[in-house]
């Protein structure tokens, strides 16, 4: 992302753990980057946040409470003064019910945040057009949201997160929404490049435990998009017509079966 290269694909969000149990989630997810929210917090309650984060991990603060990109800008800028990086997440958020981002004042944020010299990460509601603004403007990856935030409920956009997936030359981390393993799994095998969870792991009755279940998650959904997921079967149908049979959805899916062994050589009494 920008000048910066990872070996993780597991971003870890830190809003609602407490203190003692992010060292935890940070180890059993093999995490290099954690995000971190300055807003509402002062230097002693920030300087104490910092001191529960190994320094061998990359802080990702973010701009939340921003409202507008000037808003964003003087967040960005005071977390580079206390966090010493020019990595940031950009959130601007005006709607307070479903917590959804601005597209159009994040493009403008991503704009002004790369002429000052940072490497911004947008997090934005999915859509093409706004991506290559963004793109465009300076962004270093994009972070479009599969679901409202907090609200575990999935990819809900998956089709418009595949599109960017496609069309985007940028590292794609989904971010929102996520509240599973298994959601985690199969945006990786969309060919995301990075999964950011938060809640999913804050709220599991074994947080180190969820953290590296998201962990091991991610690394075989990048696997298996780098395997190659099998094709659909080609065939005729009654009136003669090829095309692909009974597919579903994306992963090669098929509504009818397809036989693993051989349908020849039967015994016979």
């Amino acid at each position: 992302m920008g000048k910066y290269t990872f070996d993780s694909r597991f971003i870890l969000g830190s809003g609602k753990y407490s203190l003692e149990l992010i060292q935890a989630a940070l180890q059993g997810a093999g995490a290099q980057i954690i995000t971190l929210a300055l807003r509402r917090a002062d230097s002693g309650r920030l300087e104490n946040i910092l001191d529960f984060i190994p320094p061998n991990i990359t802080l990702l603060p973010n701009t939340s409470g921003a409202r507008n990109a000037t808003e964003a800008l003087r967040i960005a800028r005071l977390a580079r003064e206390i966090c010493k990086s020019d990595m940031i997440k950009i959130e601007v958020i005006r709607d307070s019910k479903y917590l959804l981002p601005d597209n159009y004042e994040t493009a403008k944020a991503v704009e002004m945040l790369a002429n000052e010299g940072f490497t911004p990460l947008p997090y934005m509601y999915p859509d093409l057009y706004a991506a290559r603004d963004m793109r465009n403007a300076g962004a270093a990856a994009i972070m479009p949201l599969g679901a409202p935030i907090g609200s575990n409920r999935g990819l809900r956009t998956r089709d418009f997160i595949q599109i960017l997936i496609d069309e985007i030359d940028l590292p794609i981390i989904v971010d929102a929404g996520i509240g599973s393993p298994a959601q985690a799994c199969e945006a990786m095998q969309m060919g995301a490049s990075a999964i950011m969870a938060n809640t999913a792991i804050a709220n599991a009755r074994d947080i180190a435990k969820m953290a590296r279940a998201f962990g091991l998650a991610i690394e075989a959904g990048r696997a298996a998009f780098l395997a190659g997921i099998g094709e659909s079967v080609f065939c005729e149908n009654a009136f003669g017509e090829g095309g692909l049979l009974g597919r579903s959805g994306a992963f090669g899916e098929n509504l009818q079966a397809s036989a693993s062994s051989p349908l020849t050589g039967f015994l016979r009494d």
